[in-house]
């Protein structure tokens, strides 16, 4: 396939991109907090008061703007005050949402703001509105935030932390159309005025009060909660949770397959598109940003694990739907403010891995790492034309694009990301830069040969991103893209 083009044009601006878009998710599920974030501190496993330094120093790499904690449906269950105070005298509790394992409490909000604090990114509360108060919920906020002198200020400085955390972002529970309550949307719309009403600024600590978004793309969810809403003001974000789910399995799946799951992945741009049009009838300046909050594959757990702890590989394929949804968020800076991906760690599309004192990096992993330029870029227009690709899914026809990217501008640099979905064509490109002129580029890209490859305990690179010098001239060059990969240029203007 030689005969597609890629545009880029400078002079079309579209918005910052808000770094928060790259931001991670960490609930209380499997190993995705015990043994994957923490150990403790007698552990042998090298820590930072209890918190693994491989993940903190892999983490720290990508540059994490935020990361959400404590859940999940895990937040709608999880009281506060059991997770502070001297570690011995924490009350151990069921995790009913994830295999009714224990919760021991040791990690807690001091320990989740240290982990923050330590892989430079900011915390992002999720309040418990399903099984909790408005008392709870606003006790927790002045705990965090007061920098006065009153007994949750106390508490806190005698539980090793005198200055406020300061934590900006407050998620007014999760999923409350399901395990957060099972609420209507204008139910919900209610409770959240309860709840929000009390989440103060205490100390000027200016909040970001994040309500609960609709399963997926549902514009009617969306209507309804705005309209029992009405002109309340006390309200921020607005979170929408989209999983494009499987095919075949996290390992095992055809080429048609793999085409089916970057196909439901690019529905993540419908929904940034309806759900934000939506809010727009109601919220036509924009005062509250649009969260996508929970998104990612959801595969069938791997064979010999426990199913309700979600711990699933991740391939090249992860890589691409990774690789494409954010393409999508940076072509639509306009639009969305903040992205979590799920979950940071041994929990589905996870960035780490760990097995004991073993760590890996998935391929999802090097697509951040290589995303990182677009952070706080300016996204510019730019447009692929590529002949698509047609595949069987549920016995009809459906049509992928081979080629999907995005562009933004940083310092006179143009960070420019293009994913080829093809399983095993290659696609010469012919590279247009309208606006200027280069005559150098660093391209990093990460391919293999095997579409189902992923990175093991055995074998920790056998996915990994390769970069080297591109000589370019002019504002024009061309580029073969190979198969079922994610290429990155920088190209200093």
């Amino acid at each position: 396939m030689s005969n597609a083009r890629i545009a880029v044009s400078l002079d079309q601006p579209i918005a910052t991109i808000n770094p928060n878009i790259y931001g991670h998710f960490a609930e209380h599920l499997g190993a995705c907090i015990y043994e994957g974030v923490w150990v403790g501190e007698k552990s042998p496993i090298p820590n930072t008061g209890g918190m693994r330094n491989d993940v903190i120093t892999a983490l720290k790499k990508i540059a994490p703007p935020v990361v959400r904690w404590p859940g999940g449906c895990f937040a709608d269950d999880y009281h506060w005050e059991d997770g502070i105070g001297p570690r011995a005298n924490r009350p151990r509790r069921i995790n009913v949402w994830w295999g009714d394992a224990i919760e021991t409490n040791e990690f807690g909000t001091h320990e989740f703001v240290r982990f923050c604090d330590l892989i430079g990114a900011e915390p992002y509360i999720c309040g418990n509105v399903g099984s909790g108060s408005p008392r709870e919920l606003r006790n927790w906020a002045e705990y965090c935030n007061f920098a006065g002198d009153s007994t949750l200020a106390r508490a806190r400085a005698a539980n090793g932390h005198a200055e406020p955390f300061r934590a900006k972002f407050w998620g007014v529970g999760n999923e409350n159309w399901g395990c957060g309550g099972h609420f209507s949307a204008e139910d919900y719309a209610k409770e959240y005025k309860r709840f929000s009403t009390y989440l103060r600024d205490f100390s000027d600590n200016k909040l970001c009060l994040v309500a609960c978004g609709p399963a997926g793309n549902n514009p009617d969810w969306t209507r309804k909660f705005f309209s029992t809403l009405g002109t309340y003001h006390r309200i921020h974000g607005f979170a929408a949770h989209y999983y494009c789910g499987t095919a075949g399995t996290a390992t095992e799946y055809t080429v048609d397959e793999w085409y089916h799951l970057l196909w439901r992945s690019l529905e993540m741009e419908t929904l940034v598109r309806q759900q934000r049009a939506t809010m727009d009838s109601f919220d036509p300046e924009r005062k509250i940003g649009l969260f996508v909050d929970e998104w990612g594959t959801w595969h069938p757990a791997a064979k010999g694990r426990n199913p309700a702890y979600l711990w699933q590989q991740n391939t090249l394929r992860d890589a691409l739907v990774a690789a494409l949804t954010l393409d999508i968020f940076n072509r639509h800076a306009d639009k969305v403010v903040i992205g979590n991906i799920a979950q940071t760690v041994n929990v589905l599309q996870a960035m780490i891995l760990t097995d004991g004192a073993k760590m890996l990096t998935t391929p999802t992993y090097h697509v951040y790492d290589m995303y990182q330029a677009h952070q706080g870029g300016q996204s510019v227009w730019m447009a692929c034309e590529a002949e698509g690709i047609t595949f069987q899914s549920g016995g009809k026809n459906q049509r992928l694009p081979s080629l999907c990217g995005s562009a933004s501008l940083k310092k006179k640099v143009l960070t420019l990301s293009i994913v080829n979905t093809h399983a095993t064509n290659t696609v010469e490109a012919a590279m247009e830069l309208r606006g200027a002129r280069c005559q150098e580029a660093t391209v990093t890209e990460l391919v293999h040969t095997d579409i189902h490859a992923h990175n093991t305990f055995d074998a920790p690179e056998t996915v990994k991103p390769r970069t080297r010098k591109l000589q370019v001239s002019g504002p024009e060059w061309r580029y073969a893209f190979p198969p079922a990969s994610v290429t990155v240029f920088n190209v200093p203007l």
